[in-house]
């Protein structure tokens, strides 16, 4: 009886205290320590690499021309869950220049922005609502099948063109590294902020012509709206080992108006550590977009260089 008082009595002690602040309290040896829970649901990554390569020759019997390349990638996710909520937000982002000879041109240029919240409805399936953003850092240039006075040829920029495209539909997620969206409603908007990268083709030489349609962005107009359309994406990211990850997108784009144009959009980044701050990225983008070119356009980049990688996504119970 008397063991029951005593606890009685130390429960009604302690117990509002453990009501009022969910501080845990351990103890270390003789001291107390005070642990507080972890009650964020915001779980961070991000990897962030830089390449750089350069050679230089005088009086080299070889031949060879003098150059420098240095390339940036950066991958980063912030994703909040919190019972049948969740927030995912992506920024894949690429930009890279090399020299040779004293001329400058661009290497690799991506800006890729996702963001998706969805809320589950089953154990696999969610309802959500997305916007995927993508356009470039710099000026881009067309160097061959120029006319004879012209050495380099503009013929994109930052928002020009600019893409941002809002989805609804359903989600399937099997597991925590891969998902397929659909969304049977998808309007997107197409940005053309400099009116300079309009232009023709004559006997397959660019001319610059003003009236000319740009990325699907008619004369005198600044923007392009599509409202009825298809999208479907799909996104898996893993780790294949302890040191090799893999990224990779796949996007389909169709518009009710023009289904004899579907756009496809496949992005893959590769990462293999050799060491604690070096790493190789392996990157390559495929799109096939008319609006753009009547052909398959290809990037691809590898690089070896630093890397800096930092996380705080918990591993999850396999169960």
């Amino acid at each position: 009886m008397k063991k029951c008082l005593c606890f009685l009595l130390l429960a009604g002690l302690y117990g509002p205290v453990i009501g009022q602040d969910s501080t845990q309290v351990t103890t270390n040896f003789k001291d107390t320590v005070a642990v507080k829970p972890d009650t964020s649901y915001w779980q961070k990554s991000f990897s962030g690499g830089i390449n750089f390569n350069q050679a230089s020759f005088s009086n080299w019997t070889g031949g060879g021309v003098n150059s420098v390349a240095l390339g940036a990638v950066v991958a980063a996710r912030g994703l909040y869950e919190k019972g049948k909520t969740s927030w995912d937000n992506t920024a894949d982002l690429q930009l890279g220049f090399v020299t040779q000879a004293g001329e400058t041109r661009k290497a690799a240029d991506q800006i890729l922005l996702n963001s998706v919240y969805g809320h589950k409805i089953a154990p696999k399936w969610d309802l959500f609502g997305s916007g995927t953003f993508a356009s470039f850092f710099a000026p881009g240039y067309r160097y061959t099948g120029l006319a004879t006075n012209e050495t380099q040829f503009k013929i994109s920029n930052f928002l020009a063109p600019g893409m941002l495209t809002l989805a609804w539909g359903a989600a399937y997620k099997p597991n925590d590294w891969f998902a397929i969206r659909f969304s049977p409603f998808a309007p997107r908007f197409t940005f053309l902020a400099d009116q300079s990268v309009r232009f023709r083709e004559v006997n397959g030489v660019p001319v610059r012509d003003p009236n000319a349609t740009a990325y699907g962005v008619e004369p005198g107009k600044s923007i392009r709206t599509e409202w009825l359309a298809l999208q479907i994406q799909a996104a898996l990211t893993r780790n294949l080992s302890e040191n090799v990850s893999i990224n990779a997108k796949y996007l389909l784009y169709a518009n009710y108006q023009t289904l004899n144009a579907i756009d496809h959009r496949l992005d893959i980044i590769m990462a293999a550590k050799i060491s604690r701050y070096f790493s190789t990225t392996l990157s390559i983008i495929a799109l096939f977009d008319k609006d753009f070119s009547e052909s398959w356009q290809f990037q691809q980049t590898l690089g070896i260089g630093l890397v800096y990688n930092v996380s705080t996504f918990r591993k999850k119970d396999k169960k």
